[in-house]
């Protein structure tokens, strides 16, 4: 049986659940702009997320809560038009779909038709099955979010490792099963035990995205000013850093202060 990776000119929902099947992981990462998001995409990344992260590295937000649907939509039709081949997945911010599902609705309408993004995604599981139920009913695809889920910090009070006690993983199994059933296509999995995680993702047919949730699940995603290393003051066991951004970045334009400064930019050859 050939083992050739299959070139996707388009990646769709149902590309990463063939993805899964063949055993080819995943490869995720967040963008919140036109031209990050052509750079990420022309890298041959197959999905993009449009994460309410933004509200951290984009706003300077201490949490994700702040960001506003409308600020959402914004940045998700910015990565569309940047992206040709990947999927996007756009974040439903903070009380945009907890409370009511007539609300989630409205809200992932929105999202899908303002921004033209391709899928959803939803933190929670049991508890806001209501609202995933009433989302996919419209033919909107939906991806789960479990373990740590940043929008409920000021609940767990802490950044710690989820579902290490068997209480909480049996119910994180159970919300992934069930999240399986209802209909949504895929699943990140956040900051959880490792076998915890390879044990979800072999136990349901849907892929399993894992950020900081070990190499058994089907796919990874990072936070793209994390993996450059455009932040330099957050360092979670999880992360690889790619490169060092902050540190080239700044040095570059300490260097062009200076060559200001000194008149020695712009030179003869750089003016008309």
């Amino acid at each position: 049986m050939s083992t050739a990776k299959k070139d996707y000119k388009k990646i769709t929902t149902k590309s990463l659940i063939d993805m899964k099947a063949q055993g080819e992981k995943i490869s995720m990462l967040t963008a919140y702009d036109f031209t990050m998001a052509k750079i990420v995409d022309s890298a041959g990344i197959d999905v993009i997320l449009v994460g309410d992260s933004a509200s951290n590295v984009m706003a300077g937000h201490e949490t994700t809560l702040p960001i506003t649907l409308d600020q959402m939509i914004y940045h998700a039709s910015s990565v569309v038009r940047g992206a040709d081949r990947a999927l996007v997945v756009v974040d439903l911010p903070f009380g945009s779909y907890q409370s009511d599902p007539r609300e989630a609705l409205r809200s992932a309408i929105r999202i899908m038709k303002e921004s033209g993004g391709h899928a959803v995604k939803l933190e929670g599981g049991k508890e806001i099955k209501d609202s995933i139920k009433k989302i996919l009913n419209a033919g909107i695809p939906v991806m789960g979010h479990l373990g740590l889920t940043p929008q409920s910090i000021y609940k767990f009070g802490t950044y710690t490792v989820r579902a290490k006690e068997e209480q909480e993983a049996l119910k994180l199994i159970e919300d992934a099963k069930l999240l399986e059933k209802l209909g949504c296509f895929s699943l990140v999995l956040e900051k959880i035990p490792a076998k915890l995680a390879q044990q979800i993702a072999e136990s349901i047919s849907i892929p399993v995205i894992g950020i900081g949730a070990g190499s058994g699940v089907d796919g990874q995603v990072l936070v793209i000013h994390d993996m450059l290393g455009m932040n330099n003051e957050f360092s979670p066991r999880f992360l690889r850093r790619y490169m060092n951004l902050y540190e080239g970045m700044t040095s570059a334009i300490s260097q062009y202060v200076e060559d200001v400064k000194s008149k020695d930019f712009p030179n003869e050859k750089e003016q008309y």
